[in-house]
C-alpha cells in the first residue's frame, strides 16, 4: 500500500523515485485532517477544471479569467505549450495580451503529431478575430520552450500562420538553449518577451 503511494508520486512531473519516497513519508507525519484537506482540493480541481473555449487554458470557468478581462489585448496571443507556461509569462505582470494553450509540442518519438495539439483552435481564432471589423492587426507572439521539440513546432506553426493575415513574432533568446520556460527567472522572461523578433 505504501509503495502504491511512492508509485503514484513518482508519476508527477520532475519527480523521482527518492524524490517520491521523501513525500510519502511525509504525507504519512500528517494529520488525518490535512491529508483529507489535501484530497478534497485535488478531487475538487478535478471535478471542476474547465478548458477554455477560447485560449484552451485550464481554470474554474470557461471563458477563463484572461479572456474575459476587457482590458486584455485580444488581437496580442501568445502562444504557449502548457498551462505552466502561461503562469510563468503571467508573474512578470507586463504582458498585456492573452493566450493560446497548445497543450504540448510536436514530439514524433512520443506519438504527439500536430493533429494532437490545439493548433486548428488557434488557426480558428485568428480567422474569427480577422473578420471582425474594428480588429487591429493581429500578433502571434510564439513562446514556446528552447528544446528540439520547441524549434519544431514553432517552425511547423510559422508555416501554418504565415498564411493567415497576421503578424509572427518569437522571444528573444534570453532563455538558454534547452530550458524550460516555466523555471526562469521574471526578468529573463521579461527581456525575451520585449526583445522578441517578428519571423
Amino acid at each position: 500500500m505504501f509503495q502504491a503511494l511512492i508509485d503514484s508520486l513518482e508519476q508527477l512531473p520532475g519527480v523521482g523515485p527518492k524524490t517520491a519516497e521523501r513525500f510519502a513519508f511525509y504525507l504519512l507525519k500528517k494529520p488525518k485532517e490535512e491529508i483529507e484537506k489535501l484530497i478534497n482540493a485535488l478531487e475538487q480541481i478535478k471535478d471542476n477544471a474547465k478548458i477554455c473555449v477560447i485560449c484552451q487554458n485550464i481554470g474554474l470557468t470557461s471563458p477563463c479569467e484572461i479572456c474575459s478581462d476587457q482590458r486584455r489585448l485580444p488581437h496580442l496571443i501568445c502562444v504557449v505549450a502548457e498551462p505552466a507556461d502561461l503562469l510563468a509569462i503571467e508573474k512578470i505582470k507586463e504582458y498585456p495580451g492573452v493566450y493560446h494553450v497548445l497543450h504540448g509540442v510536436v514530439n514524433a518519438p512520443d506519438g504527439i503529431t500536430p493533429e494532437k495539439l490545439k493548433i486548428k483552435e488557434l488557426v480558428q481564432r485568428i480567422k474569427n478575430l480577422a473578420l471582425k471589423k474594428s480588429a487591429k492587426p493581429i500578433e502571434i507572439i510564439l513562446a514556446l520552450n528552447a528544446t528540439i521539440e520547441g524549434e519544431t513546432t514553432s517552425l511547423y506553426l510559422t508555416r501554418i500562420l504565415k498564411t493567415l493575415p497576421v503578424k509572427i513574432s518569437k522571444l528573444a533568446r534570453g532563455l538558454p538553449q534547452g530550458s524550460d520556460m516555466q523555471y526562469a527567472d521574471e526578468v529573463t522572461l521579461l527581456n525575451a518577451l520585449k526583445g522578441r523578433r517578428e519571423l
